[in-house]
């Protein structure tokens, strides 16, 4: 198995993010309004904001401070003031388990 256990698929709600701590990295893991898990870098690039605070709204995550929205999928910023994206991190699931690779994978904007 590739991951670290971060959670069951009940601890993740479509509205609201979830703060983990992957090998030392705060990770956001996030609930789309299709029910696909995600994981994302937890700090805003704008500034030192936990995301997990933030927003989810279909398939992005707000930032509560500035409202800068990153795509769940790409990690990529849709909105300013935010211009560099978030890390994200393969997802997998068995049963109920969340396992999140610790190593971002690399995305094509």
């Amino acid at each position: 198995m590739s991951g670290v256990r971060v959670c069951s698929v009940s601890e993740v709600r479509v509205d609201q993010a979830l703060r983990v701590m992957v090998d030392g990295t705060a990770v956001a893991v996030v609930k789309d309004s299709a029910g696909e898990i995600h994981a994302l870098g937890d700090t805003c690039t704008h500034g030192d904001i936990s995301l997990a605070e933030g927003f989810v709204e279909d398939d992005t995550l707000e930032c509560w401070a500035h409202g800068s929205r990153f795509e769940l999928k790409s990690g990529r910023p849709l909105s300013l003031p935010a211009y560099e994206p978030v890390p994200v991190f393969d997802v997998t699931v068995v049963d109920d388990d969340v396992y999140v690779d610790p190593v971002p994978k690399r995305v094509d904007a």
